[in-house]
């Protein structure tokens, strides 16, 4: 018995020694911030500084006349400038069925103009203008740029390109 006394001590011990721990918990991820999106970019206070609406001019003629194109290729124009040689006036023509003026806006003036729809296949709404219009001769020579403005409907911020003027002059002939 004495052998076993030692023995008995080391259980007695043993009980009182607490029992292991699982391993602590791993340390929480700390959270990341999350990234913080640019601002949208501030509206351009000068119309001047507004980015092109997309697309191209492009210039054709036709047995009524000549026509200048400005939208994006492959789709439908945003802007038409045409000359009816058989009426000598031009039209210019926007996408859409909004009746509201157009505002043309250049370098050096500021117009609005009557529109009233277009029969066809596409909806288009035009002012007609007489060949020696000074609101041609704005677009045409105004600084980069000029803009087409119409309540109810995406303003058109279009190149000055020399189409513009290929279709005057083609009127006046």
């Amino acid at each position: 018995m004495r052998a076993l006394a030692p023995l008995a001590l080391l259980a007695v011990i043993g009980g009182c020694v607490a029992a292991p721990t699982s391993a602590p918990p791993p340390p929480r991820p700390i959270a990341q911030p999350r990234p913080v999106p640019p601002p949208p970019p501030m509206p351009a206070a000068d119309w001047r500084d507004l980015p092109y609406s997309p697309g191209t001019w492009t210039y054709r003629r036709d047995p009524r006349g000549s026509i200048a194109l400005f939208g994006p290729v492959g789709s439908d124009a945003s802007l038409t400038l045409r000359c009816d040689l058989t009426t000598r006036q031009i039209f210019l023509s926007r996408a859409g069925t909004a009746v509201t003026p157009l505002t043309i806006r250049t370098s050096s003036t500021t117009r609005g103009l009557a529109v009233q729809p277009v029969g066809g296949a596409l909806p288009y709404v035009a002012a007609a203008l007489v060949p020696g219009d000074p609101i041609l001769e704005a677009m045409g020579f105004s600084r980069g740029r000029f803009v087409v403005a119409q309540a109810g409907m995406p303003t058109l911020v279009v190149p000055a390109w020399a189409e513009i003027e290929r279709v005057t002059e083609d009127c006046r002939g």
